[in-house]
């Protein structure tokens, strides 16, 4: 009771404003106005099914959103006191949603019924297209190469940013629009696109890019050096007990990565970013997260090399500047740092090899070009998500998919 008074009290801090800039500030256009005043009415199903109506994940993207850049960023009362708990609010309306199995709308357009869309990939921008699609009629399967559906929000988002009975509340909903699912499938390898082709009216893919990028610098190749996203993907972690772990990057999968490993047993784990703490790309909050959980943190620092024979010994470190708006190393500040493991999360990229069997037309980073409509090179296979040049968070991940579908909606009418 405590906590729902302290949410309806939330909910009337917002003064509705008539031009919504929170609205504007969030990738998924959600109606955070018009929510949160059937918040203040106590009519919670309708507050959903607002919600519904551009997103179905509400339950996450209000927990793992970074809010204050998006909508409440963009908060009037930003400017004034402090933002609306705009998450918060999302994530409770979206809990409610998952305990009480409000349905997601459905529309019978029986111009679609009989046409067949495969979605490549069970990540937010997958599930998203899918549902988006399952709702207008269209019969949907999912093919996912793991054996459990999420994606980076289950294998990216460590259980204690991202809590899994949510996630699992907010995936049985979307499948409940008569969703199949086919694990264990993955792209290149025991299924590929032009076999895909000929059952499937259009194509959609969410792919992902996973593999994680490292510096062009000396010894990346000891033993010991790791990506960050494939480290949170396969679970497989080194023994950390007592180790002192180098985490290089600035971004959320740097936060999570350097939490979970700090979790595992290491004894020191330090983040390294290059620039200043106010042009880091992790959320704030995660930020405070990290340094209550004493993770340490080196600003305006870069690693230059990596030391070793066979193993990782220790990182030499460089402080940095920026001259003419370009990063640079400053002369004679070089030191040297004891660590047993280096962690990259610098950013991601597409499997390249896959991505080539494809025949597609691809960014210059490798990912695949979209339009507007996020339809491809290949007159029927749209993508989204981060194999198609997104930004890099869940709720742009998600629009994409919801975009993809109704372009596939209109393509198939």
């Amino acid at each position: 009771m405590k906590e729902l008074k302290k949410l309806n009290d939330e909910a009337n801090y917002c003064e509705g404003c008539l031009h919504s800039p929170c609205q504007k500030g969030c990738p998924l256009e959600n109606h955070i106005t018009e929510f949160i005043r059937l918040i203040k009415e106590k009519n919670f199903e309708e507050a959903y099914h607002v919600l519904d109506e551009t997103t179905v994940l509400p339950s996450i993207c209000g927990r793992i959103c970074p809010h204050e850049k998006l909508c409440q960023g963009k908060c009037i009362k930003h400017y004034t006191d402090r933002s609306i708990k705009i998450g918060a609010l999302e994530a409770y309306i979206g809990d409610l949603a998952n305990l009480n199995n409000w349905p997601i709308k459905h529309t019978k357009n029986e111009k679609l019924h009989q046409k067949k869309v495969c979605v490549i990939g069970g990540g937010p921008a997958g599930l998203s297209c899918a549902a988006f699609l399952a709702r207008n009629n269209i019969s949907v399967t999912i093919y996912e190469k793991h054996d459990y559906l999420g994606g980076l929000l289950r294998h990216g988002i460590p259980e204690f940013r991202l809590n899994r009975k949510a996630l699992d509340m907010t995936i049985k909903r979307i499948l409940d629009l008569d969703i199949k699912v086919e694990y264990n499938k993955e792209l290149g390898k025991n299924i590929f696109l032009e076999d895909l082709q000929k059952d499937y009216n259009a194509i959609f893919l969410g792919i992902g890019t996973n593999q994680s990028k490292f510096m062009d610098i000396k010894g990346t190749d000891l033993n010991g050096v790791y990506g960050g996203n494939e480290l949170l993907e396969n679970q497989k972690h080194p023994n950390y007990l007592d180790k002192n772990v180098a985490i290089v990057g600035g971004g959320n999968v740097a936060m999570d990565t350097a939490r979970t490993i700090k979790r595992l047993g290491a004894k020191n784990v330090i983040i390294i970013y290059r620039r200043s703490p106010k042009d880091m790309k992790a959320d704030q909050k995660e930020l405070k997260n990290a340094k209550k959980e004493g993770i340490k943190f080196l600003f305006n620092t870069n690693v230059s090399q990596i030391i070793g024979k066979n193993n990782v010994e220790k990182i030499t470190i460089v402080k940095t500047e920026e001259i003419d708006g370009n990063l640079k190393n400053i002369y004679n500040t070089e030191k040297n740092i004891k660590v047993d493991y280096v962690v990259f999360t610098i950013g991601s990229t597409p499997n390249s090899k896959l991505i080539s069997s494809l025949n597609i037309i691809t960014n210059d980073n490798g990912t695949i070009k979209v339009d507007e409509k996020k339809a491809t090179s290949i007159s029927n296979v749209f993508a989204g998500g981060d194999v198609a040049n997104e930004i890099n968070t869940v709720s742009n991940a998600s629009k994409s998919g919801r975009v993809a579908a109704y372009s596939i909606i209109e393509y198939l009418s």
